[in-house]
């Protein structure tokens, strides 16, 4: 084994012991900044789990374990998760909390920015002795609820083991990617990934439905076909409901799309840029609180506008 190699694996197990033989980890203590869907449904499977809990919202909640202000939500946490709706509202966040963290707690950034704001507000974590673990993730509220979410997770070895005991009571799946900002760049893409095939579900069932083609008769031939997906298995109610409350909202979805749009800058990217001009409609329509898939309205509404760039028809 090389020099580099028994250095590195020596810091990985340094930092393993930092964090294990703090007091913070003789027992886990978990908070949760953020309550949203998300949040909600996290803090609800570890509270039955009897893990303890201190909670924050932004906006005052009405539950057991919640706190006034998030720098005394941390104080005495193993491990703080973030999972709040925007990099404005994370840096405020941690901004709040930076004077209260202490070496030997963990701190899992769960909210989805871009690479650079993660490497910003990791440096912030990073400055008052705590780790930090970038840690997206894939699944909106279902998977929460059934403890199926999937984390991407961005930082050394040690950080990822030190938040492996909380995550894994919250998952199926917990994926390595790479250094911080890796893990985040990843959950864009699959996100810009889940909204084009949102959009071609869309485009493609307003189509056979424009030709008097049943939607039982759709969605049978198409769990038969290739392009058959997750997104259809999840969405498929909803839309043959007209069921538009958010499981991921339209304006998280295009806030995602935006920040991987600045993570491609000047690269072509025909698809993303189309679709953000759908989203920019879908928006102007005020959708922005209804789960994503309700952009099919735009489809197939006459009474709506044509999409932001296009000429009305006459």
């Amino acid at each position: 084994m090389h020099l580099k190699q028994i250095l590195g694996q020596a810091a990985i197990g340094f930092k393993l012991r930092a964090c294990y033989d703090s007091p913070l980890m003789k027992e886990v203590k978990v908070t949760i900044l953020g309550l949203g869907i998300i949040g909600e449904a996290w803090a609800h499977n570890l509270e039955a789990d009897g893990i303890p809990l201190a909670l924050w919202n932004r906006t005052a909640k009405n539950r057991p374990h919640t706190f006034a202000d998030p720098a005394a939500a941390v104080r005495g946490a193993s491990h703080i998760i973030i999972v709040v709706s925007d990099a404005e509202a994370v840096r405020s966040v941690v901004r709040q909390i930076a004077p209260a963290l202490v070496p030997g707690q963990v701190v899992i950034q769960s909210s989805t920015l871009s690479p650079a704001v993660v490497r910003e507000v990791a440096q912030v974590v990073e400055g008052k002795g705590a780790s930090f673990l970038d840690a997206p993730f894939t699944g909106s509220k279902p998977a929460a609820e059934k403890r199926e979410t999937v984390y991407y997770v961005g930082g050394d070895a040690a950080t990822i083991e030190a938040a492996r005991p909380v995550l894994a009571r919250l998952s199926k799946a917990i994926l390595p990617i790479g250094g911080i900002g890796a893990a985040t760049a990843l959950k864009l893409a699959m996100n810009l990934n889940i909204a084009g095939v949102a959009q071609t579900l869309c485009e493609s069932l307003s189509l056979a439905r424009s030709a008097g083609i049943a939607d039982d008769t759709y969605f049978d031939a198409l769990r038969l076909n290739v392009s058959n997906s997750g997104v259809v298995a999840l969405k498929e109610r909803l839309i043959r409901e007209k069921d538009y409350a958010p499981q991921f909202s339209l304006k998280h979805m295009y806030k995602d799309l935006r920040q991987a749009k600045e993570v491609a800058d000047k690269r072509y990217f025909p698809l993303m840029d189309r679709m953000m001009e759908v989203y920019e409609a879908g928006t102007g329509r005020g959708f922005s609180e209804d789960d994503f898939i309700s952009l099919i309205r735009l489809l197939e509404r006459p009474d709506l506008k044509p999409f932001v760039g296009e000429k009305p028809t006459k």
